[in-house]
């Protein structure tokens, strides 16, 4: 039996296709007085953002290598001894030797005259060196960590035993740097007075980081790109580095600078930021290959166990004081890699210190010059011979 219709009952309508395109924008609600004012707000910031680009070109073309007045006073190619020459009344007789990383150039931690580690250490009365281990050349890809470290790096340090007349060195080193000054320290803990490390990897135990899960042995043959490359590309390690953060190096970061870019002291910050982060170099593969396979695949440090030469690097050498700096937010060398140190050394000084900040941010971080870096030389001064004993 079929169902009829009721009398007087209109047609039925067909029924529409659901359109999310109209549910989201309702043209009905348009206002095209609202969206014309917005328009020419729109064009005026692009105008203002156009205006500035002088500005723009002049600030990129300023953009320099470093603030601080230097010397080179060592040269063992392509690795130089810097010391810097602006400085203030020498107050400590203990002289500061820097060490940075091998993956890029160490004037990072001399940016800007407001944002150079240099100057809080020369304000606050030492004498400072940096080490800078320069571009290396194809015939520097067979040198080893051991070459480095007990070739360039206690060179350095002789070198300025020499020429200042003091007995020991306070070290300063920075991420690899870092590891490399521990290493060094727990060797020659008789050439050290005081050791700073910041975000220095000590422990690679946690699988938290992605760098480390990228380099894992059962995905990352560390022998197969060393020997197919000899000098590690920058690039190679540059883009590595950027791809941990890409949304934020290849995305958020343009957005900034196009927010900012009418602004002189923001330009001046980025441009420098800019030049020193494209400053990549290669590094020796054999260093390479000692980094990843003992460091990064079998957390060989901590456990006593790091070749270097015929050694084994023992941390537990290291009895002077220590101060380990982290960042909160750093995301290639976590803080839990760091803090292990106070596990593994002898020094019954020993200190930890963190900011707020980035891994850089560490070293240009408006945050780390106020709460840190004051801190931290006035660590070093305590716990430093005086200039008038010496």
């Amino acid at each position: 039996m079929t169902q009829s219709t009721p009398p007087n009952t209109p047609p039925a309508s067909p029924q529409m296709p659901f359109n999310p395109f109209a549910q989201a924008f309702p043209w009905g609600a348009f206002d095209p007085a609202a969206a014309g004012k917005a328009w020419q707000t729109e064009m005026e910031t692009m105008a203002k953002k156009l205006g500035a680009m002088p500005k723009v070109l002049e600030a990129a073309m300023k953009a320099k290598k470093g603030a601080t007045p230097h010397e080179v006073v060592m040269t063992e190619a392509p690795v130089k001894l810097i010391k810097y020459t602006g400085k203030a009344d020498k107050r400590h007789g203990t002289p500061v030797l820097f060490v940075f990383a091998m993956v890029n150039r160490p004037y990072v931690l001399d940016l800007l005259p407001n944002k150079s580690v240099v100057r809080q250490f020369l304000n606050a009365g030492f004498d400072v060196y940096m080490i800078d281990w320069g571009i290396p050349t194809p015939s520097d890809a067979s040198k080893t960590l051991n070459d480095y470290i007990e070739g360039h790096l206690h060179r350095a340090v002789e070198r300025i035993l020499a020429d200042t007349g003091s007995e020991q060195v306070n070290l300063v080193g920075y991420c690899m740097g870092g590891t490399m000054s521990a290493i060094y320290t727990s060797l020659h803990q008789d050439l050290v007075k005081n050791l700073i490390l910041m975000a220095a990897p000590i422990d690679w135990s946690s699988r938290d980081s992605l760098l480390l899960n990228w380099t894992d042995p059962k995905y990352f043959d560390v022998d197969a790109v060393v020997d197919t490359f000899g000098l590690i590309p920058p690039q190679f390690l540059g883009n590595s580095f950027a791809m941990l953060k890409p949304v934020a190096n290849y995305f958020q970061k343009w957005v900034g600078f196009y927010d900012k870019m009418d602004d002189e002291r923001f330009l001046e910050d980025f441009f420098a930021m800019e030049v020193w982060s494209n400053d990549n170099i290669p590094i020796s593969g054999e260093v390479y290959r000692d980094f990843v396979k003992y460091g990064f695949q079998q957390n060989a440090l901590v456990q006593g166990k790091f070749p270097l030469g015929n050694k084994k690097v023992n941390l537990g050498n290291i009895t002077c004081p220590v101060l380990t700096l982290t960042a909160d937010a750093d995301h290639l060398v976590l803080p839990c890699q760091s803090t292990p140190l106070k596990d593994v050394v002898s020094s019954t000084d020993y200190t930890e210190l963190s900011v707020k900040a980035g891994h850089i941010g560490l070293s240009v971080g408006s945050r780390a010059h106020k709460e840190i870096w004051p801190k931290a030389t006035a660590w070093m001064g305590e716990r430093s011979t005086p200039v008038d004993s010496e």
